[in-house]
């Protein structure tokens, strides 16, 4: 499960402190010039002649200030930047988890109702089969009472029949 910060967590104000005290970017680069010692900057150009003087450079007190302001409100904007973009990423993720769910949901249900419909024509599929099976050995029977009162019947004209009428299909008369 996601779980989301308060408004009022101190993670959100300082995400990488993890219990330190927030850093103060304004102390390391500090107007004060008196307390610290100046940076020399020494430039080897890779030759190999011994005695070629090395080009010191004072550093101007305006531009590495300027530098580490520049500097500073890049990363706080890329940092700002950084933020929205993770929460939209969380946010879309949110939005695609609960799609999901939603789907699930859908699915679960839909699956309930088919098992019910499979039940309900499953259940009638028997009645019907037992009905048919009942209805067969009903047909069979009638038909073998059909056929003992076909025999009945044959047998009574027969019996009460003349003997000579029987057989007068085979006999031709003579003129």
């Amino acid at each position: 499960m996601l779980s989301t910060l308060p408004p009022s967590d101190p993670f959100l104000d300082h995400p990488f402190s993890a219990g330190f005290p927030p850093w103060d970017f304004h102390d390391l680069f500090s107007d004060d010039l008196e307390s610290t010692t100046p940076i020399t900057i020494t430039s080897t150009s890779g030759s190999d002649e011994p005695n070629q003087p090395h080009e010191k450079r004072k550093p101007d007190s305006d531009e590495p200030n300027h530098r580490s302001v520049v500097i500073d409100e890049r990363k706080r904007r890329r940092m700002l930047s950084n933020r929205e973009s993770a929460r939209r990423s969380r946010m879309r993720k949110q939005r695609h988890v609960e799609n999901l769910r939603n789907q699930l949901n859908k699915c679960r249900i839909e699956n309930r109702e088919l098992k019910n419909r499979l039940q309900f024509i499953v259940f009638h599929y028997n009645r019907i089969r037992t009905e048919n099976e009942w209805l067969r050995s009903e047909r069979t029977v009638l038909n073998q009472r059909i056929n003992n009162y076909t025999q009945i019947l044959v047998y009574q004209q027969f019996q009460f029949q003349p003997f000579s009428t029987a057989w007068t299909c085979n006999t031709t008369t003579v003129e």
